[in-house]
This record gives C-alpha cells, structure tokens and sequence, in this order.
C-alpha cells in the first residue's frame, strides 16, 4: 500500500535521490555488465525507476476489488483448464485400456483359432484319406454288383431246354449263390471302411436272399423245376416199367 501522512513527498524525492546517485556512482559496472546489451546507464536507471512504480501500483492493486474478482476469475479459467486436461487424460487412459484390451483379445483368439484350425486340418486329412479309400470300395462294388446284376438278370427259366433243366437250374443257382457272397463280402468291406449311424446302409441277406429279381423265392422256382421235370419223371418211369416186362418174358 501507498504511504500516507507529511512525510510521504520527502521520502519520495528522498528515494529517487538515492537511486540517482546510486545510478551515478555504479555507471561504469552497469556499463560493464550490459554493454553486451548495448543499453547506457541512464536506460538502466529508467527501467528501475518504472519498476518501482509498477510495484507501488501493484500494491494498490492487489487490494482492488477489480483485480480479486479478476484473479478469482483468473483460477477459475484455470480449474476450469485443469478439468478439461483431466478428462482428456481420462479419455485417453480409457482408449488405451481399450486399445490393451482388444489386443488381449486378438492373441487369445489368434491362438485358439491357430490351435483349432491346426487340429481339424489333421481330421481332415485323415477322414479325407478314409473317404478315398471308402470311395475306391465303393466304385469296386458298384461294378462287381453291376456285373453280377447283369448276370442274375440273364436267367431265364423260360428259354431253358427241358431235357437241360437240371444243368440250368444248377447253373442258374451258383450264379446267384456267388453273387450273394460277393454282395456279403462288399458289404462288409464298406461297413468296415468307416460306415456311420444314420448313412444309408446295404440291406442285409436274410429271409428273402433266394429271391430272384422278378420276385420268385427258391422254393417257388424248385416248384417250377419239378413241374417242368415231372413229365420226364413219368415217361422214365413207364418206359422203365415196360423194359422191366419186356425182360422178364
């Protein structure tokens, strides 16, 4: 604060007094000290002189309302800076964590996929070396079942020769008894290789394995056989009959 009473002027001219000899008597050090600066004595003793009224006004200043309400306003703008900087540097914490965290993400999933893939590739490789096995079975019973097929559809009981109906019917049998072995042998092959709960499976020889492509079971085509040999049978009889007579007289 400005002092105040008689003797204020007298200590003023008292002061500026003092600095102009203290300026006076310390010319050539000041001279000496800012002569890289290339400022005289008497520019150096202004600027003093200036800065000691800036401070005599800053002290009436300093308890202005105007300069509280300015500096209240002055750490305000500054908390107000503060805070922004705060939350710039939350945000900035929360994309890092962010960034951290989907880089965690990306290694475990790499690696989990990198493991599964791995593993499935060598499944692959194995079902699908069992799959070109399966389908080279499969195309090796396709055409022996193709073959045999042709073979069991040639027979035909109608065009056989009565006097040869024992040599065909024989004939006709072994083609059927050794397709039926292929066919079990086939299947048993394919079930196997690899067959699955679910995929469509060979039938089985049961019941029905005598069955002819028409429809006719064995026991049907032995009736056929008998009806068709009979008449044979008979006329062997009685010509058998009449040589027994003839001989006997």
């Amino acid at each position: 604060m400005t002092r105040r009473g008689g003797g204020t002027d007298v200590d003023t001219k008292f002061s500026r007094v003092l600095t102009e000899k203290y300026v006076e008597f310390s010319s050539e050090p000041f001279n000496m000290r800012y002569s890289a600066h290339g400022e005289s004595p008497s520019v150096m003793a202004e600027k003093f002189r200036s800065s000691e009224q800036m401070l005599e006004l800053s002290e009436d200043e300093a308890n202005s309302p105007e300069h509280l309400d300015s500096q209240v306003q002055k750490a305000q703008d500054q908390l107000l800076q503060l805070k922004r900087q705060q939350e710039q540097i939350e945000k900035q914490k929360r994309e890092l964590e962010e960034l951290s965290r989907r880089q965690e993400e990306l290694e475990h999933g790499r690696a989990e996929m990198a493991d599964k893939l791995t593993r499935s590739l060598v499944v692959l490789e194995r079902e699908g070396y069992n799959a070109q096995s399966r389908l080279e079975q499969i195309r090796a019973a396709r055409e022996s079942f193709g073959q045999h097929l042709e073979l069991i559809e040639a027979i035909d009981p109608k065009s056989w020769n009565p006097s040869d109906l024992h040599k065909e019917l024989s004939r006709a049998l072994s083609t059927v008894d050794e397709a039926r072995t292929v066919y079990n042998e086939q299947r048993s092959r394919l079930q196997a290789a690899g067959g699955h709960e679910g995929d469509a499976s060979l039938p089985d020889v049961g019941t029905d394995a005598y069955e002819s492509s028409d429809g006719r079971s064995f026991v049907q085509w032995f009736q056929i056989g008998v009806a068709l040999t009979l008449p044979l049978i008979i006329f062997g009889a009685v010509a058998l009959a009449l040589f027994v007579w003839m001989a006997s007289k």
